[in-house]
């Protein structure tokens, strides 16, 4: 990339810089208004404005380049009217890197008992406190302005799993309908807007949204409506389809995914974006993930373990502490342990993506991609 080229600045802009000749991974540089974003990338969730149990200070040191807000959760709580008086959502937080906000179409489906859908949009009590709101596609995009994320996202209905053929064509024709009135929404200066492609399990019906939703202004592609409860084979049978109908020009996000086997999985079929609340969920309840598997570290097996989490991970928690204080800590209920193996989680996976990418840029994905997860899973593993 040319520092010299104008072009290669504009917010939304995307550089392919390398594909990797075996499978469909691919390497580039999508610029925002804070800054370049290297993908693959993995985007920690920070669903209220806040990434769980972790400052900005620990997320910067882990590598994280991006990380994510939503647009139902601020809309609620602070308010987004309140984030824009206090200067957008970058200053709320104190973070000057990269943000993308979902536009709260997951939570129409994990809060189905608490809305109500039709054409125009959704109005939900809250889960908060049951006031009665209403969202549209204008609302979603006018909060999401307001909080000033440098990559917004269109409104869109998820589906759950199982849903009927019927069910799902007519929800991916309310999404096209959505993406439309979302695209034509004025945002801020810097700003850019990602389609979500829906359409369930249905091959067919995928490959008409991901048409229709190519075709609208829009600076990059979504996968949605997967990992919600569908086979692991069949999210990837829908990822492979899906890809074959996106531009290559711009980058690709597959929403919600997931574990360290996944991502890599997804690399390969040219996905370029990804975020998933796993990291810390699960660092809260004691999972660590390593580059030899992942362990229960509050499990009494590692009682008088001297080991760190992770012998190949120079995070402060395996640079400093070892298993068996990382489990007393868990059962002294201290909350320092649930902090220190979220931070090892989220550095895990950020750079775990980020050695993929290099992988690609050095043309050699398939081998790395091989050893590692012969390492992580065992030799069941291993791809084919």
């Amino acid at each position: 990339m040319k520092k010299n080229d104008s072009a290669t600045r504009d917010p939304g802009h995307f550089a392919l810089l390398s594909k990797d000749q075996e499978s469909r991974a691919r390497a580039g540089v999508l610029m925002t208004g804070h800054g370049p974003i290297e993908t693959p990338v993995f985007m920690p969730v920070g669903t209220k404005g806040s990434v769980r149990i972790m400052d900005v200070s620990e997320l910067k040191h882990a590598g994280a380049q991006i990380i994510l807000g939503n647009a139902y959760h601020l809309y609620l709580r602070p308010g987004h009217i309140f984030v824009e008086e206090l200067g957008g959502l970058h200053r709320f937080t104190g973070w000057d890197r990269p943000i993308l906000t979902d536009s709260g179409g997951y939570q129409l489906m994990s809060l189905a008992d608490l809305r109500t859908l039709d054409r125009d949009g959704a109005s939900f009590r809250s889960h908060l406190d049951g006031s009665l709101h209403r969202f549209t596609p204008e609302k979603a995009m006018e909060i999401q302005r307001a909080l000033g994320s440098d990559i917004a996202m269109a409104f869109d209905e998820c589906t759950p799993f199982p849903c009927d053929q019927e069910t799902a064509k007519q929800s991916a024709a309310m999404t096209l309908e959505w993406a439309e009135r979302c695209a034509a929404f004025p945002m801020k200066s810097g700003q850019v807007v990602f389609g979500i492609v829906q359409g369930s399990v249905y091959p067919e019906l995928r490959r008409w949204h991901a048409a229709k939703i190519r075709s609208l202004p829009f600076a990059g592609l979504a996968l949605g409506g997967l990992a919600v409860g569908e086979p692991r084979a069949q999210t990837f049978d829908i990822v492979d389809i899906v890809e074959e109908e996106l531009p290559e020009e711009k980058p690709r996000y597959l929403m919600g995914m997931g574990l360290p086997e996944d991502l890599i999985d997804a690399i390969s079929l040219g996905m370029d974006m990804f975020d998933c609340v796993v990291p810390t969920r699960n660092g809260r309840r004691g999972t660590a993930y390593t580059s030899l598997g992942k362990l229960v570290v509050k499990n009494a097996l590692f009682a008088r373990d001297e080991r760190p989490l992770d012998p190949a991970c120079d995070c402060v928690t395996c640079r400093s502490y070892s298993r068996a204080y990382l489990r007393h800590l868990f059962a002294c209920k201290e909350l320092l342990g649930p902090r220190l193996v979220s931070l090892h989680n989220v550095t895990f996976f950020v750079r775990l993506v980020k050695e993929a990418r290099a992988a690609i840029l050095q043309g050699r994905f398939g081998p790395w991609k091989k050893e590692f997860l012969g390492n992580y899973l065992g030799e069941e593993g291993i791809a084919d």
